[in-house]
Formats: structure tokens, sequence, C-alpha cells
């Protein structure tokens, strides 16, 4: 019987006389998968002679085959998009608490839950769910993870189910064990599985009814890859996250529900800057981590935008109801992204939209203090687009020490009961009415005329109740329409000098600095229209922190407050509870405006250049600087030489003229010198003036809002997208979740204030 050399640890190509069941065993399209990697569980296998009939029949009958060793399990989860379902693998070391706890549910048959992914998912081992902690996410399934299949459209190896993987160890470890290969395990459910060797296991898919003559499934479907461990096959398993955390950020994201351009969710972004930065803590703090001095920064999403578009408003119906119906796509995402814009200059939706903030904040920093106990790092503050808007004036309303206390007037009321209040207005009647709908002194606050006229309430009494709630419950500056701004931020006062420019007695310097004229930005008075421009009119909630620094990635600060009126922010002006703040943007994005104009006003100041993450400038902006230098270097030679030439141009021949006095000889001469030194002076001026600018440039004082330093920060564009600037300018907006120069300007300002210097690795 002639045969030929197949491949290692496969069956025989060339046999003569084989049926259909060898046929079964031996399908054509399974000899050309390649060599499978290792495995540890038969090497007595490689020996066998490929050309026998059977992989076993000539081996050496002295010859023992290898014990048989349990599989090693690995725990993954499951992720599903909108058409793709994807398994990811756990870290070892969630793998390995997973295991461990799953040991002790088959023991106690008690739900275990363990928390994974720095603490961020909860995974309920019994149930096999994992819950995310700080934002709402559907439960994802997770597997106990042994054995492995691909088919021919799978780009990476998914696990089976449990059930079935144990069934394929049982029938694997008799295998090993009575060294009996070529073994046809089928299912229930149709799947058939053969396994050949230990390195070659195929699986077929049910066929259904089928005719007599179709000699092999191979000849309908196409067969799967199985292989058994994760160490068989080619998957990425994540490092694990370190315990400690150093420090705490919440990012809150802009316009609309999506933060890129692949459409993802806040979430999803803050997943990959968080990504980011565990990657530059390993590259650029390696030392500091592997000595135990450092761990990990913690990003957390702040979620706002389902709040405001939520049943709760009702807001995205009334919208709907008047939206024309052409154009539909393009209306519908107007009516979820941009709208927001005008949803926060409302005095309703404004309100909403800080509470939520606010709340989100308190609620996830309260929550992650009881998860981290022994955390006593700071915490900071990112704001994306509007949310560095919404951040901005969140913090410039905080309120410090007895700032924060209730005047007595308010807290003489929420002492005071509902029937108190009637009794004093005399309608003690309308008791009753209010009480059967559960109105309290909060609710009733924000009950307005349509409501009360709902109950039955007629409009006098209706009057007196809502006046009395507003004067009384109410903050004075939400009463009567004034836009709170702090000392520092106000929109400058007119002129009210006499005309010898002499001051009126009656208002001192500091008084006329921190007064705030009327504008059209207040004038209206909201306690009469549910409607206004500019910036509106609400009670800021106050954190329960104290932020340490507040980073706005591509803001439009500068632009709100130039609308809002203000001209000149004041430099010695600070957030009253946050002392560190940077204004990090695009060069090309269109929504990012600078801050330092505004501070100083006298200088031309260039914003900072944020380094790459690899140590320097990219090639294309050293090469723009290389040949700016080249220009400025020829300019000077050029005028240098034409200096040279100019005086000896000037030295005419003393022959070819008549003589002259002595005194007209000498002042000819001065004033030839004195024009070819103009001409010097002026190609040394250009250039001492550049690097005066450049030396100088950081000892420029820009103001208190971030402790004295520099405040507006521009990212290096890409040599891409300095080919055209307007077709990159929508993704600069959206570039900062995955920036790793903005993820170590982050770093480095954190661990700066631990006193941690960053290494650059080595390229």
């Amino acid at each position: 019987m002639s045969c030929s050399p197949g491949e290692e640890g496969g069956p025989s190509k060339a046999a003569p006389n084989v049926n259909n069941q060898e046929q079964l065993d031996n399908p054509s399209g399974t000899l050309a998968e390649g060599k499978p990697p290792e495995n540890p569980v038969s090497p007595v296998v490689d020996e066998a002679s490929p050309c026998s009939t059977s992989s076993f029949e000539m081996l050496d009958m002295e010859s023992v085959p290898a014990p048989y060793r349990e599989v090693q399990p690995h725990w993954f989860f499951c992720r599903r998009a909108e058409e793709s379902t994807s398994w990811l693998p756990f870290s070892r070391e969630d793998s390995d608490k997973l295991e461990n706890a799953w040991t002790t549910v088959n023991e106690k048959k008690e739900e275990v839950v363990i928390a994974v992914e720095g603490e961020r998912y909860d995974v309920h081992v019994k149930e096999r769910k994992r819950y995310a902690v700080y934002w709402e996410q559907a439960p994802t399934e997770v597997r106990r993870c042994t054995w492995f299949y691909k088919g021919d459209k799978d780009t990476r190896f998914l696990p089976y189910p449990e059930d079935f993987s144990q069934r394929l160890e049982e029938a694997f470890m008799i295998a090993v064990t009575l060294d009996e290969w070529k073994t046809k395990l089928e299912f229930p459910s149709g799947e058939t599985v053969i396994l050949h060797n230990p390195k070659l296991i195929m699986q077929y898919q049910p066929i259904g009814l089928q005719d007599e003559w179709v000699s092999s499934p191979s000849e309908q479907t196409r067969p799967r890859t199985v292989k058994r461990a994760v160490e068989s096959i080619s998957v990425e398993i994540p490092d694990g996250e370190p315990d400690k955390v150093d420090h705490l950020v919440f990012m809150v994201h802009g316009i609309g529900p999506a933060c890129d351009l692949r459409f993802r969710s806040i979430i999803q972004c803050v997943n990959d800057f968080r990504s980011a930065s565990l990657s530059l803590l390993a590259s650029h703090y390696k030392r500091a981590q592997q000595d135990g001095v450092i761990g990990r920064v913690e990003f957390l999403p702040v979620n706002w935008h389902s709040a405001l578009h939520g049943d709760a408003t009702g807001v995205d119906e009334d919208i709907q109801r008047i939206t024309l119906p052409s154009i539909s796509r393009l209306r519908h995402f107007t009516n979820d992204t941009l709208l927001d814009l005008f949803f926060y200059n409302s005095p309703t939706y404004c309100q909403t939209i800080v509470d939520t903030v606010a709340s989100e904040i308190n609620k996830l920093h309260i929550l992650f203090k009881q998860r981290h106990p022994e955390f006593d790092g700071a915490v900071s503050v990112v704001g994306h687009s509007l949310g560095s808007l919404i951040l901005f004036d969140l913090l410039t309303n905080q309120r410090t020490g007895s700032d924060g206390v209730p005047s007595d007037e308010t807290f003489r009321l929420n002492c005071a009961t509902l029937e108190q209040i009637l009794t004093r207005l005399g309608l003690q009647q309308y008791l009753h009415t209010l009480q059967a709908e559960n109105l309290d002194l909060e609710s009733l606050a924000l009950c307005q005329d349509s409501d009360l006229k709902d109950l039955g309430i007629p409009l006098g009494p209706r009057k007196k109740i809502l006046n009395y709630v507003k004067r009384k419950w109410l903050p004075e500056d939400c009463r009567t329409g004034a836009v709170r701004l702090a000392p520092g931020l106000q929109v400058p006062p007119p002129e009210t000098s006499d005309p010898d420019g002499n001051q009126p007695s009656g208002l001192t310097t500091q008084q006329s600095q921190f007064h705030r004229a009327q504008s059209t930005t207040s004038a209206v008075d909201y306690e009469y229209f549910d409607m206004g421009i500019g910036q509106v009119s609400i009670d800021y909630p106050q954190l329960a922190f104290h932020p340490q620094t507040f980073f706005a990635f591509g803001s439009p600060i500068g632009m709100f407050l130039t609308v809002r009126g203000l001209k000149h922010i004041d430099p010695n002006y600070t957030f009253p509870t946050c002392k560190s703040f940077y204004n990090i943007y695009h060069p090309y994005d269109p929504v990012a405006y600078r801050i330092e104009p505004m501070i100083v006003t006298e200088e031309d100041l260039e914003p900072m250049l944020i380094p790459h993450h690899k140590g320097r400038k990219r090639m294309h902006l050293e090469l723009k600087d290389s040949l700016t230098r080249m220009s400025m270097d020829l300019k000077n030679n050029v005028l240098g030489s034409l200096r040279t030439a100019w005086q000896s141009f000037a030295r005419l021949p003393v022959a070819a003229l008549p003589p002259v006095e002595e005194g007209e000889l000498t002042m000819e001469r001065d004033r030839q010198e004195t024009h070819a030194a103009a001409v010097c002076e002026e190609a040394e001026s250009s250039s001492s003036t550049e690097q005066t600018e450049q030396t100088e440039q950081p000892e420029i004082k820009v103001g208190m809002l971030n402790g004295g330093r520099r405040i507006d920060f521009v990212l290096q564009e890409k040599p891409i997208e300095s080919f055209n600037e307007y077709l990159f300018a929508i993704q600069s907006h959206l570039c900062y979740w995955e920036s790793e120069d903005t993820a170590l300007l982050l770093l480095k300002e954190i661990y700066d204030k631990h006193g941690v210097a960053f290494e650059q690795p080595q390229q």
C-alpha cells in the first residue's frame, strides 16, 4: 500500500479502498488547515508516521501515551453591538478570582458576586451575568470557557457553551486515556465533532434532511476548527489593573448621545481614554509602578443627555410634534444633538441639565467611596464641548465656608408646614386639595399657574400661593432674574466718570470693579416670563467635593462668555473650589475657543504646544520650524551682504573726485555709515524680537485661574490633517477621547502634584 506524507498530526491523504465512514473521518477540506499550535496533551502523536493506515498502529508497543491533563479554564464576557456579538477575555487576575468563586458556588450553592475590571463591574457567578456599577447598561453573559471554535467567516475563536464544552472535554479525556482517536461525537442539536487526533478536531454543522447518495457532510457544509484551552488560540488577554487608585476623574460629555464619529456613547469613549492612560502609565511611569509608588487613575463617565431627553421631561415628544416630516434623518439628528445648545440657554431645561450633572457626579463620588473605602486621593473633572461650559458655570457658582449656609428665611420656610403657610395666606380651605395630590412645599415651588388651575383653585388664590412660594422659597437672584456671576467674571460697568475723569464719590474703585451693569443679558424677568436669552438664571447645586483640576476639551467657554457680555476676566479671579484649569484643544477644532486673551489683553500669547507622547514634535512640524528658521537666517544673511555691498559701493575712488574740504568728507562718511547701520539694525531687530518672544513667553503671568500658569494648550495636528484642515474639522472636535497626548498631559498634571515625574521611554 503506497502512501504520501500528509500534514503533521493529520490523517493520510492516499489510502485505497476508503469507505464512506473513512471519507467522513478524512474529509478533503480538513487537511489544509495548517499546523495547529502545540498541545501539551499528547506529544507521542507527533512521533506517529503519517503514512500508516492508522496513526497509532505502528507505535512502539512499549511507549506509553502522555497522561491526561485537566484543561485550564478562562472566563470570558459577551459584548453585543448592533449587528455583531464578540467574546472578550477577562484579565488573568479577574479570571482567577472568578474561578475561585465558581468553586465556592459549587460547594455552597449560593450566589457569589465578584468585582472585576477595576471594580467597575460585578459578576454574579451563579447567574453568569456581568453588571455595570457606575452607569446603566444591560447585563451581559459570562462564560467559563475551555473549548473554542472558528468558522470560515469568523475573525476570532468563539467559546462553546459550558455544557457543550463539558461533553467535549469528557470525550477528549477518554480518547487520551484509552489512546483511541477518530472518535465521532454527535450532539442532540445535530452538530458532529470528530476527534482525529489531539491536534486536529473538527466540527460539522447539522445538514438536516439529505439524500442517501450524499457521501460526506463536507459536501454541503464547511467544518469548523476546534481548539482546546485558551493557550491554543490567538487571543490577547488584557493586563490587570492596579488595585490602588491615586486619582478620580469625572468626564462630562457634550451635545448629543454620541461622542465620536463612530457614534459611540460616552461610556465607550471613556473606556478608550482609560485604556490609553493605563498604557501610558506602563510606559512613562514604569519604574514608579514597579516600585509601588503609584497605582492608576480612574475615569468615570457622567451622562446627562438621557435625563434631558427621557420621559421625565417630555421634551422629545413636544419637539417631535412641531418637526417637519421632510429630511427626517437630518431633523432627527438636529433634535438629538444641536438642540442641546438651546436647551442649555433655557431656564427650565438648563436647570435640569445642571441638576443632572451635579447629582450624577455626587452619586458616582459616593458610590466610588463606598467601593474604595481606602481611597484618599483628589478628584478632578473633565468636560468636552458643551460639557465643559456646564462645568465652568457649575464651578463658578460653587460656595465655600459660610457662603453655603442657607439663609434664616429659607430655613424657616423649610421648617414651616404647608398648612401653616396656607393659614398665613388665609387659604386653608385648599389644604385638602393640595394634600390629595401629595404636594409639599418643594413640589409646590415647581408648580406653575396652569397646574394649580387644573386642581380647581381660582385665579386669586393661585396668584397668592405662587407669589409667596417664589418670594420665600427661591433664592434672591433666581427671583429677580439677575445673572449670578462670580467676582472677576463681571460685565464691565458703563462709564460713570465726570468730564474731568473723576469717579463719583459714592462708588469706590473696588465696587465699580465688581459692579454688573444691567444689559440685555439679564433684562428678562423670569418671574413673569418662561424664556430668556444669554446666561439663564438658575439655582446652581453644590458638589460634594472640591475638584483639584478642571480640564476642558474642545471648549466653547470663551465664546459663550463673550456672547454673555464678558470682555475681560480679572487676572486675580479663581474658581471658588478649584485652583487649576486647563483649556485643551485641537488647532482645527471648529468649536474650541481660547481663554488667555480674555485675561491678558495687552499681550499676543501663542498657546502652549502639547508635546507628543513619544517625546518630540511631529516631523512635519519640525520641518516647518526648520524652514522658518532657514528663511530668517537667509534674510539676515542677505541684509548683511547688502550692508557690506553698500559700504563698499559708497567708498568711491578719491582720485576720480575733485578735492573736497575735510569737513564735507567727514559728513558724507557719517551719513553713509548711519544708513548702513540702519539697514543692519532692521535685520537684527526682526530676529532678536522673535528670540525675545520665545524666551520670555513662559514667564508671562496669565492670571490665577490656573495658579499663574498657562491655560491654553494646543495639540499637534497629524501630518495628514495638515493637508486640508476643513476636511478634518469635525474629526478634530472628537479626537480627544483617543488622544494619547491629551491623556499624558492629564497624567503629568495629576502626578506632578504627587511629586512623581514621568520618564520618557527610549525609542
